[in-house]
């Protein structure tokens, strides 16, 4: 494949069979992820970013949902048709995952050194004593004082701050090569937040490892990523280098993300001025059809409505899905 990535989706779709309907969370998207690279994926909730995280490690609850289409090479090998006995084997070996909720992925039942070490002695081999060695290293290095101390902790001894911590010293452990990063600093205050991305940073240039960061919050998008992906009802709608797609979105909704942003002049000013997208992200399983923007966007015009727009390179890596990107400049 040419100019193959780390990490390389083609085609990928999951969906969800409900009640309602089929509910198209991930329909028909493709990512190309390079070695010590980080991506960001963003968009509002329900847009397919967790879903396109999950579908990578196979983490999918089926039922309902179900990979129904499309490739995920991780290093040249498709893990969609790779056997479940070697997919434990790339979950927090080769690949691992930071979730949002440490609370909900740590046993309150274990010790943190426990946690931690368990995956180093499946996947590395150690031995109890140096499995708990390397717990306490990875601890060390993502800022948790008296480290020696804590892996004899249970996670509700800890903060938030600390738990998220200890949920990247776990991700961090049998140093993966790519670390999936689901909303790792949204329950955090502003403060821990920079903490904790200067700690992802921090550990990627150590380690080489390339990071697919999902967010909803384009302030660490910009902090944090080299390349953007803006996601909307299960599709690419807008993709680019952080700088460009700041600089010159091509696409409406990505547009409206930014307008969305708030700005420090604004805190003496009345909540009423503060941007809100007008209606909803429309329900997966009953999807307009055309764009599935329009009935949002100010700029829909009758081609919106009846067809939906293909993404397109509108500048030198800058791809977008609308009729009219080729005329923003």
């Amino acid at each position: 494949m040419a100019n193959q990535g780390l990490l390389d989706i083609r085609g990928l779709k999951t969906h969800f069979y409900t009640h309602e309907g089929v509910s198209k969370a991930v329909d028909g998207v493709d990512l190309t992820l390079h070695k010590g690279e980080t991506v960001s994926i963003v968009g509002e909730s329900g847009c397919g970013k967790s879903v396109t995280a999950l579908s990578i490690l196979r983490l999918v609850p089926n039922p309902p949902g179900r990979i129904v289409a499309g490739e995920i090479n991780f290093k040249g090998q498709d893990l969609l048709k790779t056997e479940s006995s070697e997919m434990r084997k790339v979950r927090g070996n080769q690949i691992s995952m930071i979730f949002q909720e440490p609370m909900t992925s740590l046993n309150p039942l274990f010790t943190i050194g426990f946690q931690i070490s368990e995956s180093l002695r499946l996947h590395k081999g150690l031995s109890k004593q140096g499995a708990i060695d390397r717990s306490v290293d990875v601890l060390k290095m993502v800022g948790i004082p008296a480290p020696e101390k804590r892996v004899r902790d249970y996670p509700h001894h800890l903060s938030g701050g600390m738990r998220q911590r200890v949920m990247i010293a776990m991700a961090i452990a049998c140093e993966p090569s790519l670390i999936i990063a689901d909303e790792p600093t949204t329950a955090l205050d502003v403060t821990i937040q920079a903490q904790i991305l200067d700690i992802m940073r921090s550990l990627k240039e150590k380690t080489g490892a390339s990071v697919l960061l999902i967010t909803h919050n384009l302030g660490v998008v910009a902090d944090a990523a080299e390349k953007v992906v803006v996601m909307y009802a299960g599709k690419i709608v807008e993709q680019a280098d952080v700088e460009e797609i700041f600089e010159n979105p091509r696409h409406p909704y990505t547009m409206a993300l930014m307008r969305a942003i708030p700005h420090p002049d604004e805190a003496s000013r009345s909540k009423k001025e503060l941007y809100v997208i007008p209606g909803m992200v429309p329900n997966p399983a009953h999807l307009p059809p055309g764009c599935k923007f329009q009935n949002r966007c100010a700029s829909a015009f009758d081609k919106c409505v009846n067809e939906e727009p293909p993404l397109i390179t509108v500048a030198d890596s800058h791809l977008s899905r609308c009729w009219l990107a080729e005329a923003r400049e």
